[in-house]
């Protein structure tokens, strides 16, 4: 059991995935403003406007879809890395 640990820390597969996995929970965390910025901004829109505006509509939804493709590397549900490694 103590060498099948020892060989799984000497393997370099487990410990750049844990490197991808420290940068992808820094762009979690700033996209993660970028999608209150979003939402602020659309709120503020529609109460200037009435409309939404649909720019930023279409770069919400890529943002939360690349938050979800961030999500599921992290949780080990997705062995492909999102953007930019992708």
């Amino acid at each position: 059991m103590k060498e099948e640990i020892k060989q799984r820390l000497q393997m370099n597969k487990i410990w750049q995935r844990g490197l991808y996995m420290l940068f992808f929970i820094f762009i979690y965390g700033v996209s993660k403003f970028l999608v209150i910025g979003v939402m602020l901004f659309q709120f503020l829109t529609i109460i200037l406007t009435g409309n939404v505006n649909e720019q930023i509509l279409r770069f919400g939804q890529n943002l939360s879809t690349y938050l979800y493709q961030i999500t599921l590397f992290l949780t080990y549900n997705s062995e492909q890395r999102p953007f930019p490694f992708s």
